[in-house]
């Protein structure tokens, strides 16, 4: 219904002076709101600054957040209002949820008609105020809703209603422009946020520690809680809670172990384990805490966390869910929305195939170990007569290695041991070892002597034109003459650790490589009395990158003395331990031998 001159007086002003400086005080506010840099400066413009111009009883300020209202700020509210109307849906019947959902000014000021379109509002409003609810921004989807009443049954004319509109605009705009700005800052942080993890994913393949780290990075980024749940061995496990505040992480680990997951589920991380399929809670409410709840005190603990909104994503990767990650604002108003669901899957992927290469790499690691160790000795502790120790370590990748080794005893008492190395690694490699080691076992069984050994090798290289390069160290070991016959293709010499601790690196005369042109082999004997040890090695066990071999080979001399002791397995073992280094990437291998 039109407003009265006297209606008109209790607005804006008594006065036309007064009435020109209420509109210079709301131009003021429109200024405020356009160089506003805070949701807060928004809402004290909006609000206090907004009351003092337009001498309204009530200012609010509601902003929309899904399908709801939520107040935001108010000045001249009664106690217990904002409490009672904190939040609403825009589909209630009220005048500030009929203006959200028209985008259009809402004006009332007739008590009847109040009661009658807003039956349960009427009671908010004292007798004798009208109420003016303006949308704002501009267009069909506001962002939230100007709440105004006044004295008197006082409602803004034409002229007043246009300049309230055009406040009600600015204010619309300047948190159109500020939430765009907050989005645009936080798309940025979270795209940092998956490079960080990218990162973190590649940088390891021990995907349980890697997912653990990247949980602790989901807080406070993308959630104020974070859960990583895979599966291992038919079971859902979780693998990682992560929160800034360790004692609550210790707390839930505590309220997962009293109430554990129910993996039949029909919602969160069993559920998307199970579908594959992505879960978004937008808004998480009391009833969805009840429906969840196993009893009255899992309800009251489920209640206390503060659950607002709640995403949960699988871990996919070729046509398989290796798990889910749940991420959870509780702390926060902010609600999680489509633009957060993708990001939050774009993890999701990411962290499926680490996981996916981490194991592939772990079976295809474990294949090969199982294969090397196949074709490797494992009879060294019964030769009578002696005593064999022997370490090996596949290098660091999954790929087979080309080391080789082995101790054969002769039917005469001698033994006859050896150490190689095939240059490269994978499966060439591999079969180039296996077929080196039964070879020397099968002229070993003619003619054992260094020289004839290696003469043999060389010939077997030119006629079978096997391709790789191969270093290989190769002696007799004589008891009763008490002395070591060796002979070097291309590999580093062997030391001889004497009973007193001393040790002799067994330097002869160079040959090539096998499968480097022919060469002469020269047969060098060295004293070898009892007591004393025969250690063979490979490169991977001293050299280290960036590093002289010399002083790698000054690490296993200083070391060696370590194999005088009576123990030969544990000396062997203290040897590797103090001359390996942990960045190596080639295989290890170290034989010693002594007479028992």
């Amino acid at each position: 219904m039109p407003a009265t001159p006297d209606e008109h007086r209790a607005g804006f002003s008594a006065s036309a002076h007064t009435d020109v400086v209420r509109v210079q005080q709301l131009a003021k506010v429109t200024s405020d709101l356009a160089a506003a840099e805070t949701i807060y400066a928004v809402i004290e413009a909006a609000v206090n600054h907004t009351a003092d111009a337009i001498r309204a009883a009530v200012t609010t300020l509601m902003l929309r957040g899904g399908d709801d209202l939520v107040l935001v700020g108010g000045s001249g509210l009664r106690p217990g209002v904002s409490a009672q109307w904190h939040r609403f849906s825009v589909e209630d019947s009220n005048p500030a949820s009929e203006a959200a959902r028209l985008a259009r000014p809402i004006l009332v000021n007739d008590r009847a008609d109040m009661e009658k379109r807003y039956c349960s509002f009427t009671e908010s409003v004292p007798e004798g105020r009208s109420v003016v609810c303006l949308p704002l921004g501009v267009g069909t989807q506001p962002v939230g809703v100007a709440g105004l009443t006044f004295d008197n049954g006082w409602l803004p004319g034409r002229a007043e209603l246009d300049l309230l509109t055009t406040f009600a605009d600015a204010c619309g705009q300047a948190i159109r422009r500020i939430r765009a700005g907050q989005e645009a800052a936080e798309r940025t942080r979270q795209l940092k946020f998956l490079a960080d993890a990218s990162a973190e994913l590649a940088s390891s393949l021990d995907y349980r520690s890697t997912l653990a780290k990247v949980a602790s990075l989901c807080v406070p980024v993308l959630a104020d809680w974070c859960a990583v749940d895979i599966v291992e061995h038919d079971a859902v496990t979780t693998l990682a809670v992560a929160h800034t505040d360790p004692a609550k992480v210790a707390w839930a680990w505590e309220l997962q172990r009293q109430y554990p997951p129910d993996p039949d589920s029909a919602t969160g991380a069993p559920n998307v384990i199970r579908t594959g399929v992505s879960e978004l809670y937008e808004e998480i409410n009391d009833e969805m805490l009840v429906a969840g709840a196993r009893d009255e005190e899992h309800l009251r603990l489920a209640r206390e966390l503060h659950l607002r909104s709640a995403i949960v994503v699988p871990l996919n990767v070729h046509d398989r869910t290796l798990g889910a990650i749940t991420l959870i604002r509780a702390e926060t108003d902010r609600r999680y929305g489509p633009a957060d669901l993708a990001i939050a899957e774009d993890l999701g992927q990411r962290a499926a195939m680490a996981i996916d290469n981490a194991q592939l790499h772990s079976q295809t690691r474990d294949v090969a170990r199982q294969l090397q160790l196949a074709v490797l000795p494992d009879r060294l502790d019964d030769i009578p007569g002696w005593t064999v120790a022997a370490h090996y370590e596949p290098g660091g990748r999954a790929e087979i290695g080309g080391d080789f080794y082995d101790a054969v005893p002769l039917p005469d008492g001698r033994i006859a041991v050896f150490v190689g190395d095939v240059m490269g690694h994978g499966v060439p490699a591999a079969a180039a070892m296996a077929q080196l080691r039964s070879s020397v076992r099968a002229f070993v069984s003619v003619d054992p002597g260094p020289a004839a050994v290696i003469e043999r090798l060389d010939t077997m290289f030119t006629m079978l034109q096997i391709p790789q390069l191969v270093s290989i160290v190769y002696g007799v070991i004589d008891r009763s003459r008490g002395q070591v016959t060796l002979a070097n293709a291309g590999h580093y010499p062997p030391f001889v650790v004497r009973a007193s601790g001393a040790v002799e690196a067994a330097e002869g005369t160079p040959r090539r490589l096998l499968g480097a042109d022919p060469d002469d082999c020269t047969e060098t004997d060295f004293a070898f009395a009892d007591g004393d040890t025969l250690l063979l090695v490979t490169d991977g066990l001293f050299e280290r990158r960036g590093e002289n071999v010399d002083v790698g080979l000054a690490r296993v001399r200083d070391a060696a003395p370590a194999l005088a002791g009576p123990d030969l397995a544990a000396g062997l073992a203290s040897v590797v331990a103090s001359v390996y280094g942990a960045d190596g990437d080639d295989d290890v291998t170290a034989l010693a031998v002594r007479a028992s």
